[in-house]
C-alpha cells in the first residue's frame, strides 16, 4: 500500500502545492477566516468529498466515507499578525516557493497541515482506504486566541463522536502525544483617584499591584525547581485606570499566562492564586476570552485549558508509529507540545484517543520569515493516509 500511497501523491503534489500558495497569500487572521474558508469549501468539493458544510462560526467540515469508525482530522486556518512585513525576506502573504521552501504566514502555523489534510481525505477515498471507516477533515476557525473552542462548535454542531482524532499543529515532523495546557487569570487592585499635584490624598491601584507582581515571579520559579513536566506562570500584560495623565490610578489589572502541566487542575491553580493575593484585597478570576467569528456568530472562551497526554502503547499511538516508519523509513520522535491546542476539545473535554503531527518547524510559528519545506507537507499528507490504513 505505501507504494500506491507515494505514487498518488507523486501525481498530487503540484495540485496540492499550488492550493498551499493560494491558501498561504490570503490574509485570515483570527475572526476573518471567510475566503480561506471559501476556498478550502470550494477545493474539497472538487476532489470528490462526499459531504462538506461550513459551520455557523465559519470552520469547514469534509467528510470521506461512511463507516462506523469515526476519524477527525483538525488543523486551524486563522494566522496571527504580521505587523513586521517590510522586514520578511518573503512577503508574510506572498506564497513563495524558492528552494523547495514555501514561504508566508501561516505556512507552519498550521495552513500547510490543513492543506495536507485536505488532500489526505482526495488520496484516502482514490486508494479505497475507508472501508468501515468515515474521516472528517476539519479546518477551524479563531483558534490563536480561542484554542479549541472552534473545534468544540464543530464537534458539536455536527454531532461527531470520533474513535480517534488528529492535531495538525506544527511538529517539526514529531509525533505528539500531548500538550501542555494553558490557563489565564486576571487580578485586579483597586484605589482611589487623586489628583497628580496631591497623591497622598488618594490610593494608587499600580502600587497596590507591585507586591503582587513580585510574588507572580516567585512563583514561577518556585514551579521552574519542579521536577519532571512542570508547569509556568508569566505576567503577560499590564493595565491601568485614571481619570487622566494628571490622576492616581484608581485600578490596576494583571493578566498571567498560566501554563499548566498535566494532572494540574482548577483547584490547584486556584490555590496559587488565592496565595498570590492573600493578605491584600486583590481579586482574581478565570479570563474569558471573546470574540466574533466571521460570520457573526459570538464566541467565548473560558480560558483553562487542561494537559493531555497520549500513551505510547494505545492503538492510535501504536497505528501512527507503524505509518510513520513506513511513510519515513525510521521510527518517529515522540514528544508533548509545550503550548496549547485544539486538542483541548477533542482529547481535553471529550476524551477522544489523540494525537498530532504537523509540518514544519515549530520555531518559526508566530515569527517572521515563516516558512514550511515543501517535503514536510507531501510527507505529512502521507502520514495521515497511511495512520487511516493502519487503523
Amino acid at each position: 500500500m505505501i507504494q500506491e500511497i507515494k505514487r498518488e501523491m507523486e501525481a498530487a503534489k503540484a495540485d496540492m502545492l499550488e492550493f498551499e500558495r493560494k491558501l498561504v497569500q490570503i490574509e485570515s487572521y483570527t475572526g476573518k477566516e471567510e475566503a480561506a474558508s471559501k476556498l478550502i469549501c470550494a477545493k474539497m468539493k472538487e476532489l470528490g468529498y462526499d459531504e462538506v458544510v461550513i459551520d455557523p462560526y465559519g470552520s469547514v467540515l469534509g467528510r470521506v466515507g461512511d463507516g462506523d469508525t469515526e476519524i477527525l482530522f483538525d488543523a486551524h486556518i486563522d494566522v496571527v499578525a504580521a505587523e513586521d512585513a517590510e522586514e520578511w525576506e518573503h512577503g508574510p502573504f506572498s506564497g513563495d516557493v524558492e528552494d523547495g521552501i514555501v514561504w508566508g504566514r501561516g505556512t507552519v502555523d498550521t495552513k500547510s497541515s490543513a492543506v495536507a489534510m485536505v488532500y489526505a481525505g482526495y488520496l484516502m477515498k482514490k486508494l479505497n482506504l475507508l472501508e468501515g471507516k468515515k474521516v472528517y477533515i476539519s479546518t477551524s476557525v479563531m483558534e490563536e486566541d480561542f484554542d479549541g473552542e472552534l473545534l468544540d462548535r464543530v464537534m458539536t454542531g455536527n454531532n461527531l463522536h470520533p474513535s480517534f482524532a488528529v492535531i495538525g499543529e506544527p511538529s517539526n515532523m514529531k509525533l505528539a502525544l500531548g500538550h501542555r495546557g494553558r490557563a489565564m487569570y486576571v487580578i485586579r487592585t483597586k484605589g482611589i483617584s487623586a489628583h497628580g499635584s496631591a497623591p497622598e490624598t488618594g490610593e494608587n491601584a499600580v502600587y497596590k499591584m507591585a507586591e503582587l507582581i513580585t510574588r507572580v515571579d516567585k512563583l514561577n520559579q518556585k514551579l521552574s525547581a519542579q521536577e519532571g513536566e512542570k508547569g509556568s506562570v508569566a505576567l503577560t500584560r499590564i493595565e491601568s485606570r485614571s481619570a487622566s495623565l494628571n490622576a492616581v490610578p484608581d485600578g490596576c489589572a494583571i493578566y498571567l499566562d498560566r501554563r499548566l502541566a498535566l494532572g494540574e487542575d482548577e483547584a490547584k491553580v486556584a490555590a496559587e492564586m488565592d496565595e498570590l493575593v492573600a493578605g491584600t484585597d486583590a481579586q482574581w478570576e478565570i479570563y474569558d476570552a471573546k470574540g466574533t467569528s466571521w460570520t457573526g456568530k459570538p464566541v467565548v472562551l473560558r480560558t483553562f485549558l487542561p494537559a493531555w497526554e497520549a500513551k505510547k502503547d494505545e492503538p492510535l499511538a501504536q497505528a501512527g508509529i507503524r505509518a510513520y516508519r513506513e511513510i519515513m523509513g525510521r521510527d518517529p520522535e515522540l514528544f508533548k507540545w509545550d503550548f496549547a491546542t485544539n486538542g483541548f476539545a477533542c482529547a481535553g473535554r471529550y476524551h477522544v484517543p489523540t494525537i498530532g503531527l504537523g509540518p514544519g518547524d515549530y520555531v518559526f510559528a508566530h515569527q517572521k520569515n515563516e516558512r514550511c519545506k515543501v517535503e514536510d507537507i507531501e510527507n505529512a499528507c502521507m502520514f495521515y493516509v497511511g495512520l487511516v490504513a493502519n487503523l
